[in-house]
């Protein structure tokens, strides 16, 4: 691990430039802030964060991007699939309502069940060994689902689906963790751009094969994206983070080797180190998350995950059966079958569009004012939105904009969670943090199809009544969270946060 002595310094174009060790140059205030933050350590070593700043955004990247963006896309076909699933299921094996919502909920029981499982396994046995098992067990349940006999083992097929989903999020913590700073938060929002895509793409396979194959097809077709990730994963990179705090600085340093090979940068020299030793033993127990320094955190996240949850998941699913309730009036029974029409395809594929807006607003406004003010603006705004469906019904119109406008902030803000996230979290808690607030998440998206497709059904506005609360509570908690991580390095040691606005 000792290399040839010397250090980096970044001249006044920012290019970087190999000095000789010898009496330091005089530097002013904002290079020494610069050497400090980025690339400069003074006895001869330097960390991930540094390394990870210095060697910059480019190609490495761009690839991993690709590779996440294929394993949110996957993702996202997979939730989609279910706001069609039931109204399909219902004319074809004459399901109730009740069980409606159980095709949904047995998917979220499973994500929660096994989030924090696979949190844990991140944080003991590395990120990339996790996506893996993740990306076969996904594709074999999910594939296995679309020849499911009858009504019972398709309920068992797509919970074990679910469990694998739980997944999903470790993506973004890989991810996270080899972004500089002052790129993070725009990368991991545009990550959404792919789950947008996904569910587009979900909406138009179906217009295409719902009419002439069915639901079957529809399921087995939709897991092709997730062949397609099960075949990459082993060309996943380790996160140098993990691997620093598990002990292995020289895999760490091959790893930050090949950023720079791909990016096109120099190597820093000196001696890779690690600062977050004294918390390698609490890799991956949850019990750390509701120690002093970090328990409000945890708590208000998981209230705020629990919620943005509920809420998304709730106004996908209501898309379709508003869609479906505005032709009750005009002759058609709401306990009857009525399969989804082409036009009820193409405004939930507008509504789905509504994400992409949603994700560059989130991109502009969180780096301006900030995570946790993006995140209470957004609530509030969503309340707004959803308190309108209450009139909407009657006008397909007037709806249709509505779901599309609450549908794109709700998804800039799901998105705007995940980058707080792994922000406010040490690196040896990172993954087992997100695990667990993608589990309190799945809570809410269990309990949603009964809002969504069975409250709904009774009374649209009460309904939406719920919805709206329940984000405008999550808005206090977000303003109430003890640190806003806007520009803040990635933590590597449990420490306490300073209180900040």
């Amino acid at each position: 691990m000792r290399r040839s002595k010397g250090y980096q310094d970044l001249d006044e174009s920012g290019e970087t430039t190999q000095r000789t060790r010898g009496p330091p140059p005089v530097l002013g205030p904002v290079q020494e802030i610069e050497m400090a933050t980025v690339s400069v350590v003074p006895d001869d070593t330097f960390t991930v964060t540094q390394a990870v700043n210095s060697l910059g955004f480019g190609w490495f990247q761009v690839k991993l991007s690709l590779c996440t963006g294929l394993c949110w896309m996957a993702d996202s076909m997979e939730m989609t699939i279910l706001s069609i699933l039931s109204p399909a299921l219902h004319c074809e094996w004459n399901i109730s309502k009740y069980q409606q919502a159980l095709t949904t909920t047995v998917v979220f029981l499973g994500m929660m069940l096994s989030s924090t499982f696979w949190g844990n396994l991140s944080d003991r046995y590395g990120r990339k060994t996790a996506l893996s098992m993740c990306g076969v067990l996904l594709f074999y349940y999910g594939f296995l689902s679309a020849i499911a006999p009858n009504f019972l083992w398709l309920l068992f097929l797509r919970g074990l689906v679910g469990f694998a989903i739980g997944c999903v999020p470790q993506s973004v913590t890989l991810y996270a963790e080899f972004l500089p700073t002052k790129q993070r938060a725009k990368c991991v929002v545009l990550l959404d751009c792919f789950w947008a895509l996904g569910a587009c793409l979900e909406v138009a396979l179906a217009l295409v094969v719902m009419p002439t194959l069915g639901i079957h097809w529809l399921l087995a077709l939709s897991t092709a994206p997730l062949l397609l990730f099960a075949m990459i994963c082993p060309w996943l990179p380790e996160s140098a983070r993990f691997l620093v705090a598990c002990g292995k600085p020289d895999k760490a340093l091959a790893t930050l080797e090949q950023v720079a090979r791909d990016n096109g940068r120099p190597m820093l020299t000196g001696r890779l180190v690690c600062d977050d030793t004294g918390s390698i033993g609490q890799r991956g127990r949850l019990g750390p998350l509701l120690s002093p320094p970090l328990r409000n955190t945890s708590l208000l996240l998981w209230f705020i995950w629990m919620t943005c949850a509920f809420c998304y998941y709730g106004l996908v699913l209501m898309t379709t059966e508003l869609f479906e309730t505005s032709v009750d009036h005009s002759g058609t029974c709401a306990s009857d079958c009525r399969p989804l029409q082409t036009t009820d395809y193409m405004d939930l594929l507008w509504t789905t569009l509504a994400e992409f807006p949603g994700i560059f607003a989130t991109i502009y406004i969180i780096e301006r004012f900030g995570r946790k003010k993006t995140m209470a603006s957004q609530f509030i705004i969503f309340a707004i939105c959803i308190s309108f469906l209450i009139i909407a019904t009657e006008n397909r119109t007037f709806m249709t904009c509505i779901l599309f406008l609450a549908r794109g902030i709700i998804a800039g803000l799901f998105q705007a969670a995940y980058v707080y996230t792994p922000e406010v979290y040490p690196t040896p808690l990172r993954a087992t943090a997100v695990g667990a607030c993608s589990a309190v998440a799945r809570l809410g998206a269990m309990i949603t199809p009964y809002v969504a497709q069975v409250l709904l059904k009774s009374s649209v506005g009460l309904a939406t009544q719920v919805y709206g609360v329940s984000a405008l509570l999550a808005a206090g908690a977000c303003l109430a969270l003890p640190i806003e991580t806007k520009g803040q390095e990635l933590k590597e040691n449990i420490e306490r946060p300073a209180t900040s606005t």
